[in-house]
């Protein structure tokens, strides 16, 4: 009966810090913006949504949300070059898959990955 997921929203403590960063990672802004108290993105056929919360920070463990990309390497070097630090580079796992990991500036994981 399930048939997909539309959007996915992450608390975050600053947004136009938030905003910058995902833009880096070559997110675009759907709605909202720095200056807003909720951002959204357009993710496939999906949302990524930001809402402000002054002063948040996550609890551990929290989880993580996979962005699939067409190319792993590439989306690596493309953080890399928007000044960005990973925090695991490009591998494949035994799962068949071959992704990356980078916290977002709230602590939030974000896995890129493509199916193998």
């Amino acid at each position: 009966m399930l048939e997909g997921i539309s959007a996915v929203t992450l608390a975050v403590s600053d947004m136009a810090r938030s905003v910058d960063f995902y833009q880096r990672l070559g997110f675009v802004v759907a709605s909202g913006g720095p200056e807003s108290d909720f951002t959204t993105f357009r993710v496939g056929g999906g949302c990524l949504n930001l809402t402000k919360r002054p002063g948040y920070t996550p609890g551990m463990p929290w989880g993580r949300v996979i962005f699939y990309v067409s190319d792993v390497d590439e989306a690596y070097r493309a953080a890399l070059a928007a000044g960005l630090e990973p925090s695991t580079a490009p591998r494949d796992a035994e799962w068949r898959e071959r992704y990356f990991h980078i916290l977002d500036p709230d602590g939030h994981e974000l896995s890129f990955a493509k199916p193998l």
